[in-house]
């Protein structure tokens, strides 16, 4: 029982938790930034929708399957990105900065698990995808373009599939990085 009793007394001579004067400011920029940044995303995201869209029309790919199959999957993919962006932002929008720090800390907390899981496995998954369907369509354009320009999509798609992840990456670190400030 002398454990207990000792634990007991720690516990309730443990200094209370002080909030910074601009603690809450603070929290309401952070998450603004966030709500900004995915609302960007969003944006970039709907644009490359539409282009998609617009060449799926533009080359006619309804008249051949595979190639629809491979635009559609590709489309597919921004739009399950999209909504998973948009879901992200209501459950930010949700978050009651003006409740008590115990309450809000979990509630951040919680949303950082939820974008860590957004990060860790849905976004890999969906690009995976995407350069699947990319891939789909290589035959197409190999057989449709010159060999200079069909080299020129080879050489660039990949460029910027690489540009494309390392920049997503980079993003994720910054975002993981200011939830953990939110969170700790």
């Amino acid at each position: 029982m002398t454990t207990f009793e000792n634990l007991k007394s720690q516990w309730e001579n443990q200094s209370e938790l002080k909030t910074p004067e601009n603690g809450s400011k603070i929290i309401i920029e952070k998450v603004a930034f966030l709500k900004r940044k995915q609302r960007i995303t969003n944006i970039v995201l709907s644009v490359t929708a539409a282009i998609l869209l617009g060449f799926f029309f533009y080359i006619t790919a309804y008249n051949n399957t595979k190639a629809a199959m491979a635009l559609l999957l590709m489309f597919s993919v921004l739009l399950i990105r999209i909504i998973v962006e948009q879901l992200s932002i209501k459950k930010l929008h949700r978050l009651d900065v003006t409740i008590d720090n115990t309450t809000f800390k979990q509630k951040i907390v919680n949303y950082y698990k939820s974008r860590i899981n957004t990060h860790y496995i849905i976004t890999p998954i969906l690009i995976i995808l995407y350069v699947t369907g990319f891939m789909i369509l290589m035959p197409y354009f190999k057989q449709g373009l010159s060999t200079g320009f069909y080299t020129y999509i080879q050489v660039s798609g990949f460029v910027a599939l690489f540009v494309l992840v390392f920049f997503i990456g980079k993003q994720i670190a910054k975002e993981i990085k200011m939830l953990k400030g939110l969170s700790s």
